[in-house]
């Protein structure tokens, strides 16, 4: 699968979802993660594998979500079906598990590299969701929130980066080459 492709359907998901959520609307951006799971799982040649992902992602994200706005740092806009983990959020999660294999296998083995992506990454994104859609809300001090967010990303991507080395054998697409 064309690796430009996946990454440009991911983008296009992600601002689905964000500006869908900036102007009140759930829906845009689950529309386009569930059909972007139809997608790339339909051509995966690592379905099972990139399906276990989803499912974890979604479970980590669910819990990340809540946490963050259960502690009252994030506000989400679109906050349907709860207020907890909007949909549309957790559409995000989703999409992200599915670039984890063809677009992220340099993180595999590299943990370290992982967590240090996700402490950068992870913020910088929900950063731009509040400050070019108004999609998410930081209370005061809006540090706090991204500290959160980096400690929450710094776990997420090398978990998911080991569950993805784990299901993959060393000659299989997805695993940097030694």
């Amino acid at each position: 699968m064309n690796n430009l492709a996946i990454l440009l359907v991911y983008q296009a998901t992600w601002f689905a979802a964000v500006i869908g959520a900036g102007h009140g609307q759930w829906w845009p951006g689950v529309l386009c993660a569930v059909l972007f799971a139809l997608w790339r799982l339909a051509r995966s040649p690592q379905r099972a594998l990139e399906s276990r992902l989803v499912l974890a992602a979604l479970a980590i994200g669910l819990v990340l979500e809540n946490l963050w706005t259960g502690s009252g740092l994030l506000t989400y806009a679109a906050p349907w079906p709860w207020a907890g983990s909007p949909a549309w959020i957790l559409a995000l999660w989703l999409a992200f598990a599915l670039v984890i294999v063809p677009l992220l296998g340099y993180l595999h083995r590299r943990l370290w590299l992982a967590a240090l992506l996700g402490a950068i990454g992870g913020p910088l994104a929900y950063l731009g969701a509040a400050r070019g859609w108004q999609a998410v809300q930081f209370s005061e001090p809006v540090w706090h929130g991204l500290l959160a967010l980096g400690v929450g990303w710094a776990l997420a991507m090398p978990l998911l980066a080991a569950l993805a080395a784990r299901g993959l054998a060393p000659d299989q697409p997805g695993e940097p080459t030694r």
